[in-house]
């Protein structure tokens, strides 16, 4: 069965830091392209950055310059470096193969 396991959620002032991490099992990881979405309350679910098999990314308007998404196929885990950050991403952010796979979500709250 198809795992993704984020981690790396939780608590931060405004301004801060968290690095989310998501280790895939049960497929090729290096052959596929990964994606972080996240949901806020009463909001629909939104995608964040996406990274190809190449390396390729892009990103939401929102958190260009602050997110960063990466991948190590080695580890078979994607990553998403989030600096600078606003009490406006505070979400449930998920891992996906598009639009295949999901993980369970991590939870991002920021503190104003």
């Amino acid at each position: 069965q198809v795992q993704l396991v984020e981690s790396g959620g939780g608590l931060v002032q405004a301004g801060g830091s968290l690095r989310l991490s998501c280790v895939v099992s049960k497929i090729p990881f290096s052959i596929n392209h990964m994606a972080w979405y996240r949901q806020a309350p009463g909001k629909q679910r939104e995608l964040v950055a996406r990274i190809t098999s190449g390396g390729t990314t892009n990103y939401a308007d929102s958190v260009k310059g602050r997110f960063t998404i990466s991948r190590d196929n080695s580890k078979n885990t994607v990553y998403l470096q989030m600096n600078s950050l606003k009490p406006e991403d505070t979400a449930v952010y998920y891992c996906c193969v598009p639009v295949a796979y999901w993980g369970q979500g991590t939870q991002v709250t920021v503190s104003s």
